[in-house]
């Protein structure tokens, strides 16, 4: 469920800030990278991890950019590098899941760049908690409220940042412009009963580590497989723990997210994965020129 600042490096793709209001709540600081050229382009939204921020899947958001994406990563307002007083609170994801949509309203509307972008052609992607955040986006409810009872009896690390939930069921914001979604390392996927992905209709990349002890696989990639109805591209990574889908290692990443398994070569996973993240949205979300 964590996933810590990434050092900053150069990007192949001009680079934006932006601001976005979220009516009633802080306004979020969103990262844009937008190829210099083209136009009817299909957008990907990028939802970092706990403790994160845009830039901790740079080199994925730099290989869809240079793929032909726009890419909006927003710093998740009280979960990130800076401030993390969201966190565990019984509106986390409910906040998280808001301000996703908030960004794509931003960028088919104020943004300046709007009219390059492709209608409603929108996937997201998400880590950690940026991947739940991204199950609720397309559809998912969790099930907070039994959450306790599960970490009662099978604690791991996300129980430790779970403060008890609220009393009503909260009020999700699933957001039918995102056409394709993937999902790395999902963190609570033991929170989603058997109805909870019932009503996401659309494409999904799951991808899990298979020596992720944060979140281990049995608990949360395997519930999100096993529970999602449509077909999912399913990738299980062997050797690969949480942090080993953070972008590789520069020299001043904070080291506790730089210790791969005995042999693992991050950067050339990445390779990988990132090609595979290219295709699986260009299949999905690009026009048939694009395709080609």
């Amino acid at each position: 469920m964590f996933a810590g600042p990434a050092a900053a490096q150069p990007a192949a793709a001009p680079v934006q800030q932006a601001r976005v209001d979220d009516p009633g709540h802080p306004a979020i600081t969103v990262a844009i990278w937008a190829p210099a050229a083209g136009s009817d382009l299909p957008l990907v939204i990028l939802s970092h991890g706990t403790g994160a921020g845009p830039a901790s899947h740079l080199d994925t958001a730099r290989a869809l950019a240079e793929a032909g994406f726009v890419v909006a990563a927003p710093m998740h307002v009280g979960d990130n590098f800076q401030d993390d007083s969201a966190v565990g609170k019984p509106n986390w994801f409910v906040d998280r899941a808001r301000q996703v949509s908030r960004v794509i309203d931003f960028l088919y509307g104020p943004w300046a760049g709007h009219a390059r972008l492709r209608p409603n052609r929108v996937g997201i992607f998400g880590f950690s908690a940026g991947a739940t955040t991204a199950l609720i986006a397309i559809g998912g409810t969790p099930d907070l409220a039994g959450i306790p009872a599960y970490c009662a009896r099978q604690p791991e690390f996300a129980c430790k940042l779970m403060a008890p939930p609220a009393a009503a069921p909260p009020a999700w914001t699933h957001d039918p412009r995102i056409a394709a979604a993937v999902i790395a390392a999902p963190g609570i996927g033991f929170a989603f009963a058997p109805s909870g992905l019932a009503k996401v209709k659309v494409p999904v990349q799951l991808w899990t580590g298979e020596a992720d002890q944060t979140v281990p696989t049995a608990t949360n990639a395997a519930v999100v497989r096993r529970l999602l109805r449509g077909p999912v591209d399913f990738h299980s990574v062997p050797g690969a723990v949480h942090f080993s889908f953070l972008a590789p290692c520069g020299p001043d990443f904070p080291p506790q997210f730089c210790q791969d398994t005995a042999g693992f070569d991050r950067a050339a996973f990445h390779r990988d994965m990132n090609r595979a993240i290219v295709d699986f949205f260009r299949a999905r979300l690009a026009t048939p020129a694009q395709r080609r």
